[in-house]
């Protein structure tokens, strides 16, 4: 089956004018052309154009992914390099992970902190609880704010 730009944009859950974009910047050099010179989409590409997408969501440039590109069509000799640029993606989204948790867990303690002195009317009912009075949930994002 063939789809147009805005059909595949749509079965990817981006902006036609990306696909158009990552044409222009040399991402889509399987993508084939119309005798009018419109873009044509089937089956085959909808796996690529996911592992582009998946590319640029972790961090990469559209230089970096066309750089990909240009390894995975010279085949199996760069299955090592294309190897090495999918951990590197790996390790960056996991601390990115990490970060994200960390920034979680704060904001999960901040509305119980909240929540609690709104429930009391005062900050005052939770500023005086000892860390152990602090829900295991919520106590290592507790510990995080202080210095000491």
């Amino acid at each position: 089956m063939l789809y147009t730009v805005g059909e595949m944009a749509e079965l990817l859950g981006v902006a036609a004018s990306t696909l158009r974009y990552y044409d222009q910047e040399g991402l889509l050099p399987f993508v084939e052309r119309s005798r009018g010179g419109i873009r044509v989409f089937t089956e085959k590409d909808y796996g690529p154009l996911k592992v582009i997408g998946c590319l640029k969501k972790s961090g990469l440039s559209v230089k970096e992914i066309k750089a990909f590109i240009g390894l995975a069509q010279e085949g199996d000799a760069t299955l090592e390099q294309r190897l090495e640029v999918f951990r590197r993606r790996k390790a960056a989204v996991e601390r990115q992970i990490a970060e994200l948790q960390e920034t979680l867990s704060l904001l999960e303690y901040k509305c119980w902190y909240y929540e609690t002195a709104c429930r009391a009317g005062t900050e005052d009912a939770v500023r005086t609880l000892l860390c152990s009075q602090v829900p295991d949930a919520c106590r290592v994002a507790l510990e995080k704010l202080n210095l000491d």
